[in-house]
């Protein structure tokens, strides 16, 4: 009696580039950003690079292979639930918020259209679906926050953040938007695990800010940790990502972080027309131009 066994194939669903990609080629930038209004918080899967140690049956991440960053709506694989793959699960989740503020006033974006077909400064929880609509770029700077928690008991090492450019070009040629409402005070502390990352250099690293610790971090499910991750580019548009080395005992590996599977975009502003729009205002005007009372 002959038996038939039925191979089962696990895939993870990545939404559809949009970006530039380090070949060059290019897609509509309005499709790099999130436009279902979570792209702020997106929980971070494993990519298909992590992989224990101790597992000699993981296969190997093929070099330019995207990054498994799901959705906020995806199902998390077997290996993250610790069903079949129990050995095989990664003991922590990454939770990438790419369009977060660090203030108002120093986020800006370049869009490629006339400052009267731009709508308003958006709130900040509605940043991912104006920047999809308009296909706007963050200008300058990003800012990005990351949430690192263990799935359980365990104490989980995070040994690192490395960062992967994926394309450097010339700066976008695009219209200025400061997101800042002129004479609106702006400012705050710089929150702990705070870094910085010079895009415009050669080998870019990430760098904790004066007087804020280094890596290592350790996490557990009780206990999460929080980085903020200042980008800045002046002489470039990156396509850039992060890359988490963690370990947990004998079992380590690496979670590629980005913007729902595509890489962040950062451009430098040097030189572009920059507008404002006032409190109160219908319109756009050349920044600087706004009288204050």
């Amino acid at each position: 009696m002959a038996a038939v066994l039925g191979g089962v194939t696990l895939g993870l669903s990545l939404s559809g580039g949009g970006e530039t990609d380090g070949d060059g080629r290019k897609g509509p930038v309005g499709a790099a950003n999130a436009g279902d209004g979570a792209g702020e918080d997106v929980t971070a899967s494993p990519s298909p690079s992590t992989s224990p140690s101790t597992s000699p049956s993981a296969g190997k991440k093929e070099k330019g292979a995207p990054s498994a960053t799901a959705s906020p709506s995806a199902a998390p694989s077997e290996a993250a639930k610790g069903g079949a793959g129990q050995a095989d699960a990664v003991p922590l989740t990454v939770r990438t918020a790419p369009y977060t503020w660090e203030d108002p006033c120093s986020q800006r974006y370049l869009i490629d259209r006339a400052p009267g077909e731009v709508p308003p400064p958006p709130l900040e929880q509605d940043v991912p679906a104006w920047t999809s609509a308009v296909g706007a770029v963050s200008s300058g700077g990003q800012y990005v926050q990351l949430t690192v928690q263990g799935t359980g008991a365990e104490t989980v090492v995070v040994e690192g953040l490395t960062v992967r450019v994926a394309g450097k070009r010339s700066p976008l040629a695009w219209n200025d938007f400061a997101m800042g409402y002129p004479g609106v005070g702006c400012g705050g502390n710089v929150p702990t695990r705070s870094f910085t990352v010079a895009l415009d250099a050669a080998r870019p690293v990430v760098t904790p800010e004066s007087g804020h610790r280094d890596f290592p971090f350790k996490v557990s499910e009780s206990d999460p940790e929080i980085y903020y991750i200042k980008a800045d580019a002046s002489a470039y548009d990156v396509s850039w990502s992060l890359e988490l080395k963690w370990s947990s005992g004998s079992r380590s590996g690496t979670l590629t972080l980005d913007d729902k599977g595509r890489p962040f975009r950062t451009s430098g502003n040097n030189g572009r027309p920059a507008y404002e729009f006032p409190l109160g205002g219908e319109k756009w005007v050349p920044e600087g131009t706004t009288k204050l009372e």
